[in-house]
Parts: C-alpha cells; sequence; structure tokens
C-alpha cells in the first residue's frame, strides 16, 4: 500500500530544500515552457536561492507549505495573505501522483481560513492543465514574462463537503 501524501506547514530549516525542489522541478518538469534556454532559465531561477526563500519564511503574509511521502519533502506551494497562490512545484518525478493536488488543496484551505472566496495565479503552459483539473479557469490574456507565458487564472473556492 502506497504511503499517504502528507502536507505541512514549511520552517525555516527548509529553505534549503525548498530551493532544490523548485530548481529542479523549473529546470526539469517545466522545460517545454523554458525550451531549455539558459537565459530563461536563469531569469526563472534567480530569485529562488536559498537566500530568496529564507524571507519568505519569515514572512507573516506567505504561507509556504511542504508535501511529504514518507517524510522526504516532494513539493513546495505558496500563497500570499493576498489571496493569491505564488507557486507550486513537484519534484518531476513525482508528477501526476498527487502531490500538486494535495498541495494547492492545503493552499486553498489556508485562504478560506482567511475569509477568500477566490484565488487567482499565473500559470505556465505546462501547468494549465493541471490548474483546469483542479477547477482554474483563464480570466485575462496571456502575457509574457521573461520569455515565459504566463497564463492568469481564478478559482472560485469553496468549504468541501
Amino acid at each position: 500500500m502506497k504511503a499517504p501524501i502528507r502536507i505541512c506547514t514549511a520552517g525555516p530549516a527548509d529553505a534549503g530544500i525548498i530551493s532544490r525542489i523548485v530548481e529542479r522541478s523549473i529546470k526539469v518538469g517545466c522545460a517545454a515552457d523554458h525550451r531549455n534556454d539558459p537565459k530563461v532559465v536563469a531569469a526563472w531561477t534567480h530569485n529562488k536561492t536559498v537566500e530568496h526563500v529564507q524571507p519568505w519564511l519569515a514572512d507573516p503574509r506567505l504561507y509556504l507549505s511542504l508535501a511529504l511521502l514518507d517524510d522526504k519533502p516532494i513539493g513546495v506551494a505558496m500563497a500570499a495573505v493576498s489571496g493569491k497562490v505564488a507557486f507550486c512545484y513537484v519534484l518531476p518525478e513525482w508528477f501526476r501522483r498527487g502531490a500538486g493536488q494535495a498541495l494547492i488543496h492545503g493552499l486553498e484551505a489556508w485562504l478560506l481560513e482567511r475569509g477568500f472566496s477566490q484565488t487567482r495565479l499565473n500559470s505556465t503552459r505546462t501547468g494549465e492543465d493541471f490548474f483546469q483539473h483542479l477547477g482554474f479557469r483563464q480570466c485575462a490574456q496571456t502575457f509574457s514574462i521573461a520569455g515565459l507565458t504566463a497564463i492568469p487564472m481564478e478559482k472560485s473556492l469553496t468549504l468541501p463537503s
């Protein structure tokens, strides 16, 4: 029997693993978005270092969570008190196994607890189908940022039944 994925709040000691998960997810899992262009990869990852992650973990306006499988971190997600999902990254070898879905559901619960009835995010082309599967819909025109296509998406939040 496969162990369940557990979601927990990230802490200061998790900055290194968060940085590594995000970088690997971008470099390997999002290759269709950046087309292995070193400049695009560098632009996307330059602010995902341990030094950048540490202040996020200390910022009370942000919520970072980890997806754990057998106590091993396999994914990370972040939301803000503004109601926006900032990101959701999973190690490529764990794509399509429920970690991303569990992370997003955890962020949605966190946002609902803070009174939000809707959330927004910017997806890449790689993530678009995933977010649509979770109920997100495109809400504005796509735009380009750092050599990537961003797709603005939104979702109404409801309490689980």
